[in-house]
């Protein structure tokens, strides 16, 4: 779903922004209904914590899409190649000092 957001254009600066943004509006919905309906103090709180509730999912967001864009997800082809690379380099720390690995 992380790499599905950032093929879309998203990024975790966004979603940064998008949890602040929540919180702001949370406030904003609180005061609102408190201040315009008649309905009173309890559906005013509702409001305020139901929009409130969004701010740790894009923080959470965030911090995922954050990883994925400096770390990214491996391709399994990618993944093959860093294991041979890997099996090649302990073949060189291997080797007796004619450089030719043992065995080959």
């Amino acid at each position: 779903m992380v790499g599905m957001l950032c093929k879309m254009g998203l990024s975790s600066n966004a979603m940064y922004a998008m949890g602040f943004a929540s919180i702001g509006a949370s406030i904003a919905s609180w005061v609102l209904s408190r201040n315009l309906e008649p309905a009173g103090i309890d559906r005013a709180d509702r409001w305020g914590i139901f929009v409130g509730q969004w701010a740790p999912t894009f923080f959470a967001l965030g911090c995922a899409m954050r990883m994925e864009e400096q770390w990214g997800r491996p391709r399994p082809h990618e993944a093959i190649e860093r294991e041979r690379e890997r099996e090649r380099e302990r073949a060189r720390e291997t080797a007796p000092m004619g450089g030719a690995p043992i065995g080959g």
